[in-house]
């Protein structure tokens, strides 16, 4: 059952993001906040967190993320993805002091887990609009 409140809720915040999309001047830190909302109530029941557990994971999981953010982008790909592995590397031991090695390791994966589900709902909301707008488009031959 809460898996299904979850996605539920997952699939209402991107159809949320995705129809502010359609309105430029929509409030974009209201939808990054949906977003982190989601993130952190997926993250937390995928990995079962304690209260406690949650309160120590969540202040050292922003330390993570500051820092996976601050990579340069205009760093060559492969420099990119190496800079943001070492990154994950430092935090593996602190994570795992926390949650156990084994919800550690599946902490990386579910987070990657969500960033494509969310990357496919917008792709999805997106073409859909897309669709939408353009009914009755004639072809000229």
């Amino acid at each position: 059952m809460k898996r299904m409140l979850l996605y539920f809720l997952f699939f209402i915040s991107c159809f949320s993001a995705a129809k502010a999309q359609e309105n430029p001047g929509g409030d974009e830190a209201n939808k990054e906040q949906k977003i982190k909302a989601l993130y952190i109530a997926y993250i937390t029941q995928q990995l079962n967190l304690t209260e406690s557990e949650a309160q120590k994971f969540w202040p050292l999981h922003a330390q993570f993320e500051s820092e996976i953010k601050s990579v340069d982008i205009d760093l060559p790909e492969l420099d990119r993805q190496q800079a943001m592995l070492n990154i994950k590397k430092k935090y593996q031991d602190r994570f795992t002091t926390i949650l156990g090695a084994t919800r550690s390791n599946n902490f990386y994966k579910l987070h990657g887990e969500f960033t494509k589900k969310l990357v496919d709902e917008i792709r999805k909301r997106r073409k859909n609009n897309m669709n939408q707008q353009r009914p009755g488009r004639r072809r000229n031959f």
